[in-house]
């Protein structure tokens, strides 16, 4: 579907809206989804969201100071991955559905924006009171490393869909409407709700030029009377979806009132969310169950580092052709181990490492891939994150939580844990690479997970150790302590006692 490019007056570009009809009849005779993009299936999704970056293979000619610039090219890299398909139909099915049922051609749907609109302006609209109208809205989270693209997977997949789309006429009528497919917010570090609308209030203003900002927003304005504003204006634009990324910024003791804001965008203005977090924010959603079914309402997405398996090698493979080095080296196994070894399959830190490999080999004049640069990169390069990338290493729980942006979220489905590593899918990218001849088709052994017995401790698993100490002589204390799942006190006792 082509969509004509249009802009605004403050010189932001828009989208002159053009409407499709879907095999789906809750779809259709509702402009806001028919002026979406068409439902995609997984191949098409694929090519959608690759991003190639130039690349010749004669540019490794060039003289040095060029090629050092060159190699900055894989920051802009995209590399699609089973795990972007999942957040793809996320994404998708939240600001489908939530539009269902706010079709402003709906009678029903009019009188009551109608009804809300009055209330606001009245300052009678009481944000507990129950309505007639039945949000379609729901909400999803999206909890991973960081470093594993989160953001910026969300952002690709956005850009996807126009987010600022200009109505004039729908089925022979006049329609004169501004619609605001998507918006994403970051949290404030203090958790404050007026921050946050302000926030929003700016932003809209930012992407539209218009003046809601200067028109609601006063000094002695209370948040729960910004909270209705700003849902008026959440409807007046149509918006589609509300991102709210670095959620692990909440403070407990801002939950609730928070939560609470974003039930009443949901159920009372129709507009769906999705959280964006660290695995610091999973705790701050588990305290209470009815925050856990809210927040989770439309699914929950959990990325973890990748393991040391298929996912891993075919994301490596994929970029090894990007090498501006004068000697191209092939990748070999012992490489993929100390990639793997170095980055603890943290994507941000594979392409860092890479690139940084690269400069290095250009800079010294050796000009080629070799293990002991690798490793030497990573020490010089990585040494503030050594603590973290050791911690993911050892697979102690217990130093794993000093960081609290690295645990490690566990799926004890193991259909969901085979999903991650889908074979399918890193064929049909595969395929999808071959034949638009951007990346070269990677070929990795297949590999399945395996599910322990219970029985069978893992290494990282406390439980283990009660049997050890049932056939060792040393206590369970001192078992605890030589495997660092707690600190030492004895230190500690024996200092107190030469102070006393």
């Amino acid at each position: 579907m082509m969509m004509n490019k249009i802009y605004l007056d403050n010189g932001m570009e828009a989208v002159e809206a053009s409407y499709n009809e879907f095999p789906l009849e809750e779809y259709n005779n509702n402009p806001f989804i028919q002026t979406l993009p068409p439902l995609m299936d997984k191949q098409t999704i694929i090519k959608k969201l690759m991003l190639p970056i130039p690349f010749k293979e004669e540019e490794r000619n060039l003289d040095s100071s060029y090629r050092l610039h060159m190699v900055y090219r894989l920051y802009k890299l995209f590399q699609t991955l089973p795990i972007h398909i999942d957040i793809w139909n996320m994404v998708f099915s939240l600001i489908y559905q939530g539009y269902v049922a706010r079709n402003p051609f709906d009678a029903d749907y009019r009188r009551y924006v109608n009804q809300t609109g009055k209330q606001i302006i009245n300052r009678t609209f009481d944000i507990n009171t129950r309505t007639n109208f039945r949000t379609t809205a729901s909400c999803a989270t999206l909890i991973g490393y960081s470093g594993m693209g989160k953001s910026s997977s969300t952002n690709r997949i956005l850009s996807q869909i126009p987010q600022v789309i200009v109505h004039n006429r729908y089925n022979g009528q006049h329609f004169n409407q501004i619609q605001l497919t998507h918006l994403t917010l970051q949290t404030p570090h203090n958790s404050s709700l007026k921050s946050l609308t302000l926030q929003f209030f700016m932003k809209v203003d930012e992407l539209l030029g218009t003046n809601t900002f200067q028109k609601h927003v006063s000094r002695n304005l209370s948040t729960d009377a910004m909270l209705p504003l700003m849902g008026q204006v959440a409807q007046n634009l149509g918006i589609g979806l509300l991102c709210l990324d670095e959620i692990q910024h909440i403070q407990p003791r801002g939950l609730q009132q928070m939560m609470n804001y974003f039930v009443t965008l949901m159920n009372s203005f129709g507009v769906p969310i999705l959280f964006i977090g660290t695995p610091a924010s999973y705790a701050i959603f588990q305290q209470e169950f009815r925050i856990s079914r809210r927040v989770s309402g439309n699914g929950q997405i959990l990325w973890n580092n990748m393991g040391d398996n298929k996912e891993f090698r075919f994301f490596l493979e994929s970029i090894w052709k990007y090498q501006w080095n004068r000697k191209v080296i092939p990748l070999t196994e012992e490489m993929v181990k100390v990639f793997y070894e170095e980055t603890q399959g943290i994507s941000d830190l594979i392409l860092k490492l890479f690139i940084n490999v690269q400069k290095e080999c250009i800079t010294n004049g050796k000009e080629e891939f070799t293990v002991g640069m690798i490793k030497k990169v990573a020490k010089e390069q990585f040494k503030l994150m050594k603590p973290m990338i050791e911690a993911i290493k050892s697979k102690n729980p217990y130093k794993i939580a000093q960081f609290e942006d690295l645990r490690r979220l566990e799926l004890t489905d193991t259909s969901v844990l085979r999903k991650e590593i889908s074979t399918s899918t890193i064929e049909k990218v595969s395929k999808v690479q071959q034949d638009t001849k951007e990346i070269p088709k990677a070929t990795i052994a297949s590999i399945e997970p395996k599910v322990k017995q219970v029985l069978d401790y893992t290494e990282d698993d406390i439980r283990g150790l009660w049997k050890v100490a049932s056939k060792s002589e040393k206590s369970i204390y001192q078992l605890l302590v030589d495997n660092e799942y707690v600190d030492d006190m004895s230190f500690w006792q024996e200092e107190g006692s030469i102070k006393c």
